[in-house]
């Protein structure tokens, strides 16, 4: 049906897909992205793509807009050489927290996004720990939605933290995910019943659950801020916990989010690599796993035709 496997990178997370690569036993594919001098951005793709299966690997982080235009552009330059099947292979779905209306006259700029990869020429999307499951129906092509908590179980396991555990959501709407990981480290289940100030503020209120006497981890998609995060690891020293450890799958860490961080009492910041961290904002309580197993493993099963399910359990 199909032939070779390709994978192509634009700049955002070349890191990233050269571990994919190196996992599917695949070189890189050979790509010119640039930019011409009035800033417009230049994609060349430099050997045959006809009929091949090809994965362009771009997250869409910050600058995210420069990052989608680079991504709809490569996409655009694979369909018109021919590529049988295109793949959008997404670490970290940019505007994805713009997924309704939450307030008159603002856009559903998720559903935009999704629309123009779609009409940009990608034939599938796979991502890792959407902001929103629902964001899956903004598309009418197959999106696959993988998540990162298989990745940080068995971290935490070797950190021996699961007889005196706790895992805590951050807010209401994370308690699907925190049951997940509960139910699979078998521990006690916590919520942080946090009141938003206003859309870059929060405050945290009270703890339901008990966590006095236990190590806790908070488990979200992202941090951006950190100071929803922060007024969590607050409330959880003052209602008995011992240490706070945080799992969250995208570290966007924009503005004041290193400061904070670094003046928080929280024992480690476990993120992925789904967005690449400049070395600046690397500081030690941060721990970095891959994803590049996990999505290797589904270009492969893609590409070979396969179920991914086995990557859920």
């Amino acid at each position: 049906m199909k032939n070779g496997l390709l994978i192509f990178s634009g700049n955002s997370n070349k890191p990233l897909a050269l571990k994919i690569c190196k996992f599917l036993k695949v070189e890189l594919g050979n790509a010119a992205v640039d930019t011409f001098s009035d800033g417009e951005i230049r994609v060349k793709i430099n050997e045959n793509v006809r009929g091949h299966d090809v994965f362009v690997i771009q997250s869409t982080s910050y600058p995210s807009n420069d990052n989608i235009m680079e991504l709809l552009i490569m996409i655009d330059a694979l369909r018109r050489a021919s590529a049988q099947r295109i793949t959008a292979v997404l670490p970290y779905f940019g505007y994805a927290r713009q997924d309704r209306k939450d307030q008159p006259r603002v856009p559903i700029t998720a559903k935009l996004v999704a629309n123009l990869l779609t009409v940009a020429g990608a034939d599938r999307v796979l991502t890792v720990d959407l902001h929103a499951g629902q964001i899956q129906g903004f598309f009418d092509i197959p999106l696959d939605h993988l998540f990162a908590f298989t990745i940080f179980a068995e971290y935490l396991k070797k950190l021996k933290l699961d007889k005196n555990l706790a895992i805590v959501s951050p807010d209401v709407g994370g308690i699907k995910t925190a049951r997940a990981y509960a139910k699979r480290i078998r521990c006690d289940l916590a919520i942080v019943d946090k009141r938003r100030i206003n859309d870059r503020e929060a405050e945290a209120m009270h703890i339901m659950g008990d966590v006095k006497g236990k190590n806790v981890v908070i488990v979200d998609d992202m941090v951006a801020t950190a100071g929803s995060l922060v007024e969590a690891v607050d409330a959880l020293k003052n209602a008995g916990a011992l240490e706070v450890y945080a799992t969250i799958t995208h570290p966007v860490l924009c503005g004041p989010a290193i400061e904070r961080l670094k003046k928080s009492d929280i024992k480690e910041l476990i993120v992925t690599d789904t967005i690449p961290i400049p070395k600046e904002k690397m500081i030690p309580k941060i721990k970095v796993l891959s994803v590049s197993s996990l999505l290797g493993e589904a270009i492969k099963r893609i590409h070979d035709e396969e179920s991914i399910s086995v990557l859920f359990s």
